[in-house]
Parts: C-alpha cells; structure tokens; sequence
C-alpha cells in the first residue's frame, strides 16, 4: 500500500521543501556568481477589472561577444524599458478578495519591484483538495540588474535557491515543486522532498497539487506562484498569437516572455510560432525508478532531459534573438506549454 500525504507545500526545488519567509528581500544584481541566495518569495499586482501601466520607453540596447572558447556571451541594458509599470487595484476573485499591488522602477544600475503577492486576475478556488492553502499577502522587495549579461554558467534556482523570476504582476514563478517519492513509490508525499524522485506540478496525473487554470496554486505562507504559464495574466496583458508578450523578468536581469516568439530568432518580420522546450523523456529508465506502470513517464523531474536542437530553446527555456522591445537582439527567456514550462535555471551573471 502506498503512503501519501496531502499538499500542504505545492512548491521547493530539488531535494528541498519550501520554507518562505512572509517578508522577503533579496537583491540578484548584486550577487556576482553562482546561485542566487534569495528565499523563495512572492510578489504581486491588481486585479481583474483593473489595467496595468507601464512606460516601454526607450528601447534596450545590447551587444553580442564572444570568449576566447567561442561561447556567445551578450550586455547591455534594459533600462527604458517597462521601468515604470505600476498596478494597484482590487482584485474581486472569490479566493482573493485583495487589493494587487505591483511596482516596478529603474534607478541606477537596478530594476526594483515592490508588491504584495496577490495576483490581478481571476484565480482557481484556494484552498482546494489539492491544496488547503489560503491566498495571502506576502511582501515582496527584490532588485535585478538592468544590465544583464549571458554566461556559459547556469545557475538552477527555485524554492529555497530563490524565484526564477517575477511576472509583472509581482507573482512568482517557481516551477518546481516540494513533492517528491521514494524509490518503491510506495511512500509519497507533496512536501518536503524527502524522497529522491522529484514531483512535476505539471504534465501528470498521478497527484493532484491543486493548481488552477493560470498553473498556479499557493504555498504556506500564502503566497500565489506559477508552474507555469500565467493564462489570467496573459489575457490581461492581451497577448495572442499576433505579437510577442513580454510578461515579467528573470533574476538575472534578462526579460521573459510568453508562449509566442519568431519563427526566425533574428528576424521580426518573420512568422510568430509557439516556442518549444527542448527536453524530452528519458529513454534509458533508472532500475531505481518507481514503476512507469503506477507513475508514468513525464510525472517525475528525472523523467525529462535537455535535447539540444530538439526544440527551440536552450536548457533554461531562452534564446537569443530580436523581440519587440529589443530590436537589436536580446537574450530571453519563454514560458511554454511543453516542459518545462518556466525556466529552471538562468544563464546570466547573478
């Protein structure tokens, strides 16, 4: 027989539960190397009846390099670009009944967001059987460099290493989860990570992490997080298969962006496609892996690996290339139906 346990997490990374602080501020672009040291936070924006504001002002700029190894690495600057988005509106939702409070600003050499976790459009019913968490309040102070700059290094955050990135909404995305199984499969449980085979939110039916139609649900503390791609936010936002969305920012600074990119990543006048990762699942199965008869192919983490050349993107779901805010040609990152999802990793200086 099985053991189980209810979600009372929905959210960690790797071999680690999530343990959040309600307050949280973190500063990536200070940080010169490795992972970033952040405790997995939340932020937020208004609701559904409001509108967001934002300045795209001047556009970016940034320059290609390469290293002595023949490795690509970009900088420049974002500055001028989204650094007055603001939002602040009630959010009327069943499960939230809150006002969203989202606030980013350009000074210096940084990209700040202030906001209080809450999302601004509809959300699922919070708590659920899936998850018995309550939406809260979580404040949210984190600061990304406005002159960010690609590496050979990835840097793999998530749950207690730090947000991935932020929706401009100020929610957090946070991919991975606290679930996990022993080897047997017999002892499950959706927190804590004490087992080696690690539970996707996403893109299985095994277990039920009660996320709602934007691929998100609720941690302990409160805090409202992505898996993946932010529909309600999107929808806001009005993204569709007409242009390119541009919908938070990394921690390394660089921008991400939803579903839609170019067909040719160098060319703006080419067709819009829905960009794919490039993992695919494993063929060589693990002896050490719960049967695929009771947990199929896809539902743990070491299910999937990156392909490169199998999809559109690199290991951290990015890619260089022109978008509508950086015609001159950016590294970005891209939320995806297929996995990941949302990055895993950053490929820019922390």
């Amino acid at each position: 027989m099985s053991m189980f346990m209810l979600s009372a997490c929905g959210s960690g990374s790797g071999g680690e539960g999530s343990t959040q602080n309600d307050s949280v501020t973190t500063d990536v672009s200070s940080t010169s190397s490795g992972s970033a040291t952040q405790a997995d936070n939340s932020g937020t924006v208004g609701s559904d009846n409001g509108s967001g504001t934002g300045d795209s002002g001047s556009e970016g700029s940034e320059t290609g390099l390469e290293t002595d190894n023949g490795t690509a690495v970009t900088s420049g600057s974002t500055d001028g670009v989204l650094c007055d988005y603001f939002y602040s509106e009630f959010n009327d939702s069943a499960s939230v009944q809150m006002t969203s409070n989202a606030d980013w600003s350009c000074t210096g050499t940084s990209r700040q967001l202030t906001a209080n976790g809450i999302p601004d459009h509809e959300t699922g019913t919070f708590p659920n059987p899936g998850n018995p968490n309550t939406i809260s309040e979580t404040a949210v102070s984190v600061s990304y460099t406005l002159t960010p700059e690609q590496t050979d290094t990835v840097s793999t955050l998530g749950g207690p290493r730090g947000a991935t990135g932020y929706v401009l909404n100020g929610v957090k995305i946070d991919a991975n989860t606290a679930g996990s199984c022993d080897d047997s499969g017999n002892s499950c449980s959706l927190v804590g990570n004490t087992g080696n085979w690690h539970i996707e939110a996403l893109g299985q039916t095994s277990f039920d992490f009660g996320t709602d139609d934007n691929n998100a649900h609720v941690q302990p503390n409160g805090a409202y997080h992505y898996h993946g791609m932010p529909e309600g936010f999107i929808a806001l936002r009005g993204g569709d298969n007409t242009s390119m969305t541009l919908i938070g920012w990394a921690a390394d600074g660089f921008p991400i962006y939803a579903r839609y990119g170019y067909s040719d990543a160098q060319d703006a006048t080419s067709s819009l496609k829905a960009m794919t990762g490039s993992y695919q699942l494993v063929e060589d199965i693990s002896s050490n892996r719960p049967s695929t008869s009771v947990y199929a192919l896809g539902t743990f983490a070491q299910d999937w690996e990156y392909v490169a050349g199998s999809g559109d993107l690199d290991e951290c779901n990015g890619r260089y290339g022109v978008t509508p805010e950086f015609p001159q040609g950016i590294y970005h990152y891209y939320a995806t139906d297929t996995y990941p999802y949302f990055q895993r990793c950053v490929k820019g200086q922390l």
